[in-house]
């Protein structure tokens, strides 16, 4: 799995064009957290065995970038959580999940 790193809000509105093309996830991680580094190491593992080859991760280290979380959240409209994984497809965010709800085979069914 090779992340794509998030650090400033101005990468939102190219995720938002990305995601016209190919979907995208974004996690969002704390570095402090044990789900958080749980649900990472999950994602890791499983990423190349679920068969999302064509969807775009990107990674966001939500302690050192929290405005950019906070920016996540209002741009999406989605309520702010940690960990959280969000799937944008056609500019918008279609599912979010957060803690140990994220499951990359939810992810999957997700994709329209």
């Amino acid at each position: 799995m090779q992340w794509n790193a998030l650090t400033s809000a101005e990468q939102l509105d190219n995720i938002k064009a990305e995601s016209k093309q190919q979907p995208v996830i974004i996690f969002k991680h704390s570095t402090s957290c044990s789900i958080s580094a749980t649900a990472k190491s999950r994602l890791e593992r499983q990423w190349d065995s679920v068969g999302l080859e064509n969807v775009k991760p990107y990674y966001l280290d939500l302690l050192s970038y929290r405005t950019v979380s906070n920016q996540i959240a209002s741009t999406f409209d989605v309520r702010h959580e940690s960990p959280q994984l969000l799937l944008i497809q056609d500019g918008e965010c279609t599912s979010d999940w957060s803690h140990l709800g994220i499951k990359l085979e939810e992810v999957k069914k997700a994709l329209v």
